[in-house]
């Protein structure tokens, strides 16, 4: 007891030292101080904020610890076992070195959801895991125990029928402890479930099966477990799947435990999310258990959720919000899970709120059209008693956000004491495993207005500066999660500026490798390294606005519908033309929300047969997605818009619907055609002639840079003379950009500090380097601070070192003060230099946090900071890009700072202050306003 006593204090000591630094580095960061907190990733702390913890460390425990050991150390953990060493070398007495608290603990050394569930499972196995809502509203607790302890039976029921390791199995069973353990129990076995939606009505379970064909047979089911009517039409399904050996019940696998065979690694594939119907083209996302996790984890840092939280969830369990996001969110975070059925939302919206409200729960998720719902329909009489101010996290996702809902949400509830920074608008997609980008938690929506006709003829997303009726309203969703990456690019595949409108893709560790068994939209997915979204949108500062869908998806009610599984059905009723539906998603002009519309041709007249014929059309939808549409429209023949080869125009077929022409009598086919043919060519030739002349451009740059570049380079490796070399470069610069149609203005020798400086820069490209050369004055020698890895390099040695550039080591505690050093005395003999302060640069726009070395240095040797900002380099050369592009390139300064005195606070603040007036310059959004930065490569 004596020893955890006094472990605790030498626990509690460390952590005070590491977070007084931390809040001088990052003051209102707000950043969690804990044994297993990251130093660099978590805390921000680069080599020389590491050097400055070891001496205060030192100081605080009366010892200089091993340099090897402490710059080795990752998380304070790894500095206490250091302590530990150094306590026991003087006392000869152990120190044991205490775990995290637990109700901070998490498994972060899981690597597989298994290992999550069976983490909990031996930590806490009779804390609640989920709290099951009845439709009687009745409840029951599911412990994280007895999950597991079902789990692992219905795993060896599986083994027990012949399941084979990485086989899969379909799951189709309401939400409840069922499908919960039948989940797990099939990765127990060493399966991969395959979640499907379950029937809304029984009556009609053979037909809605039969639908569910495409996705079974594209997974290659070996089974299926769901409800024991199914068993009825076991063998017609069988019939069309060949790969089914079974329809099984819960109670047919339900068996004693058993040795399990297979376990699965982080690689394997956990589970498969479809996000298609079961006719036409199934797509079944892989989702890795790393996949699974990485987003888990990622999301988790972005709300900072923890095991206090209590997420109440109406969501299917069958799609990925209701999946990941809601119950495998809560697993790994230890979270409460509130759990009520899908169909108890729909009857009745105010039991979500009142369920919320009855339980404290601090996060729910919800598509827009709930919250919508709940805005526009509840009564007074459902709010009365209503308590939602303990709801901190309102995510609203898996469709398009309306500002409109935002807005009547929060104030239909302010009287409930919900909170409007609350709602919290994300984006994710299943190949995403859920969550992409969120913006940070207690902010509230942030709604971007835009000019409309920009929006629409430019493709550009300017603030507006007209009436109402010239406006749009676009919500954020924020910026990517950790270790993500989002782009917008054109048509050619060219990265956009920011406020221009294209194609969003993305990268990141939740990405999924493809579809199951579809290669030909695994590789439409792809363009490189990136996936496509099938999104349109834009970025400004650093968030990301979704503007539309390029694709047919529609989403509605946290669903994805596909428009042909649907159109496919409603053709086939007797009285409707087949292959003349178009299912499409319209506005609602009160409100801005996406309504689900089916226009359907028919030569039927009479009133009651068409009302009949309407009836007949939202019973259909009601059976293949969940829901009746929004709106049902039957039209005349031919009047819904076809291509040339007889495909469904859906866009066209839309915004004729919402102008009123699908009445007006067709144009004739010749036209159509003629129309369409001149429209395609034109944008193909348009198209091609932007990716040509993208092309042409680059290949001149670089025909440019082989022509005056490598001779150059040659001179410069052969001089040896910095001032000789420095000028040289100058006029070489210059002329390679005016030639290339970038030139940059040159700065004026008076502009800049009589006096030895350092001139600061913000990095972003490798033209860089160039644009700093052509817009300093030839007759100032300024050395470059340049990373020591460039040495290694025999012929960039010998060109960096004819300009008298100063190499530094990469990120090293134990070097990090002779390298400060290194740079002190450069300045100490009178030499100019230039530091980029970020230490890298990376293909997204934004100022990353600054590296304390620069600082420190000035500091230590008295020289003012020169602040300076480049303008246009990343957008003309991107990093991962080898094809430059024309931008316009600026380069300016800006004001001369004075280093206050040799100490750790006042170069804090000389920090702070050269990076508030370096953001002003380049006119890039703050990167470290919300997040520290990954960085890849550091200098100090």
């Amino acid at each position: 007891m004596h020893a955890e006593t006094e472990s605790g204090a030498v626990a509690a000591r460390l952590l005070r030292v590491l977070g007084a630094l931390v809040d001088e580095m990052h003051p209102g960061g707000g950043y969690p101080v804990s044994l297993h907190s990251h130093l660099e990733r978590d805390l921000g702390l680069d080599s020389l904020a590491r050097a400055e913890l070891l001496l205060r460390l030192g100081r605080e425990f009366g010892s200089t610890f091993s340099d090897q050991a402490l710059s080795d150390a990752e998380t304070p953990l790894d500095l206490l076992r250091e302590i530990g060493r150094h306590e026991t070398a003087l006392t000869g007495k152990p120190l044991d070195i205490l775990p995290e608290a637990p109700e901070t603990a998490l498994p972060t050394q899981a690597k597989t959801l298994i290992e999550v569930l069976e983490w909990h499972a031996a930590k806490h196995p009779q804390r609640t895991h989920v709290l099951l809502y009845g439709a009687d509203e009745s409840t029951d607790a599911l412990t994280y125990g007895a999950l597991h302890d079902k789990a692992l039976r219905i795993a060896a029921g599986l083994l027990d029928r012949g399941l084979l390791s990485r086989q899969t199995v379909a799951l189709m069973l309401p939400s409840g402890e069922d499908y919960l353990s039948s989940f797990f129990g099939i990765m127990l076995a060493g399966g991969i479930p395959v979640p499907i939606y379950p029937p809304t009505r029984l009556a009609q379970l053979g037909e809605h099966l039969q639908r569910h064909a495409g996705i079974l047979n594209n997974a290659e089911a070996s089974f299926l477990i769901t409800v024991p009517e199914a068993k009825a039409v076991a063998a017609l399904l069988q019939r069309d799947v060949r790969s089914l050996n079974e329809i099984l019940t819960l109670g047919d696998v339900d068996r004693r435990h058993a040795p399990l065979h297979y376990r699965p690694r982080a690689e394997d594939i956990a589970f498969l999310q479809y996000t298609s119907g079961s006719t036409g083209d199934p797509k079944g996302v892989m989702l890795t258990h790393a996949n699974l996790l990485a987003n888990l984890r990622a999301m988790g840092q972005a709300t900072g959720v923890g095991s206090q939280d209590i997420f109440v969830s109406w969501l299917p369990l069958y799609h990925d919000m209701g999946l990941i996001g809601a119950w495998f969110g809560s697993l790994y975070f230890g979270v409460l899970l509130v759990l009520m059925s899908p169909l108890s939302f729909l009857a009745r919206p105010a039991r979500w709120l009142n369920t919320i409200s009855r339980h404290r729960g601090t996060i729910s998720a919800a598509p827009n059209f709930a919250y919508e719902l709940c805005a526009r329909k509840l009564g007074d009489a459902d709010l009365a008693d209503l308590d939602l101010s303990s709801w901190r996290l309102a995510l609203n996702g898996a469709e398009p956000v309306s500002p409109a809902t935002l807005q009547a949400f929060t104030k239909r509830f302010a009287g409930c004491g919900f909170k409007p920074e609350a709602m919290t608008p994300v984006y994710g997609l299943a190949e995403c495993s859920v969550g992409l980008s969120f913006p940070p938690p207690g902010r509230g929506p942030l709604i971007d207005l835009i000019d409309r006709a920009a929006f629409t003829s430019e493709k550009r997303a300017e603030p507006a500066t007209g009436g109402p009726g010239e406006q749009m309203q676009i919500v954020s969703c924020g910026r990517p999660l950790a270790g993500h990456e989002i782009r917008i690019i054109d048509e050619t595949g060219a990265e956009l500026a920011e406020r221009r409108i294209g194609r969003i893709e993305f990268r990141g560790a939740s990405a999924t490798a493809g579809y199951h068994r579809n290669p030909e939209a695994s590789r439409r997915l792809f363009n490189g390294a990136w996936l496509d979204t099938g999104d349109r949108g834009y970025s400004a500062a650093g968030e990301l606005y979704v503007t539309g869908r390029d694709k047919d998806l529609i989403i509605r009610a946290g669903q994805n519908i596909y428009p042909y599984e649907l159109e496919q059905a409603v053709g086939n009723i007797p009285g409707i033309r087949k292959g003349c539906v178009a299912v499409f998603a319209g506005t609602d002009p009160d409100n801005a929300t996406e309504r689900l519309v089916i226009v359907a041709e028919t030569a039927i007249e009479e009133s009651g047969a068409r009302a009949a014929l309407g009836q007949r059309i939202n019973e259909i939808a009601l059976d293949i997605i969940g829901m009746p549409a929004d709106t049902v429209v039957l039209s005349r023949p031919n009047s819904i818009l076809k291509t040339s080869s007889g495909k469904i125009r859906r866009a066209a077929s839309r915004q004729a619907y919402e102008q009123g022409r699908l009445a007006a009598r067709p144009v004739a086919a010749w036209r159509q055609k003629l129309a369409l043919g001149t429209a395609l060519l034109r944008n193909g030739l348009s198209m091609s002639a932007r990716r040509t002349g993208h092309f042409l451009f680059a290949g001149l740059c670089w025909l440019l840079f082989a022509l005056i570049g490598l001779p150059v380079a040659a001179l410069l490796a052969a001089l040896q003379s910095p001032d000789s070399g420095c000028h040289l470069l100058h006029v070489a610069t210059r002329l390679f950009l005016r030639l290339s149609g970038m030139p940059v203005r040159a700065i004026d020798n008076k502009q800049l500090p009589e006096t030895t400086h350092l001139l600061l820069v913000n990095h972003c490209s490798y033209l860089d380097a160039l644009v700093l050369y052509a817009a300093l004055p030839a007759s100032r020698h300024y050395a470059f601070v340049a990373k020591d890895d460039l040495a290694r390099q025999p012929l960039i040695r010998a060109i960096l070192r004819g300009l008298g550039t100063v190499f530094v080591a990469r990120f090293s505690t134990a070097k990090s003060m002779q390298e400060v050093e290194r740079i002190s005395s450069a300045l100490n003999r009178g030499q100019n230099l230039v530091i980029f302060p970020e230490g890298t640069f990376s293909r997204e726009a934004g100022l990353k946090a600054f590296h304390m070395g620069a600082f420190v240095a000035a500091c230590r040797s008295g020289v003012p900071i020169q602040t300076a900002g480049l303008r246009g380099t990343r957008l003309a050369l991107r990093d991962g890009s080898w094809l430059p592009r024309h931008s316009a390139l600026g380069f300016a300064l800006g004001p001369l700072l004075e280093a206050p005195g040799n100490n750790w606070r006042t170069a804090i603040r000389l920090r702070d202050q050269a990076r508030g007036e370096i953001l002003k310059l380049c006119g890039e959004h703050d990167l470290a306003s919300t997040a520290i930065s990954e960085v890849r490569d550091e200098n100090p």
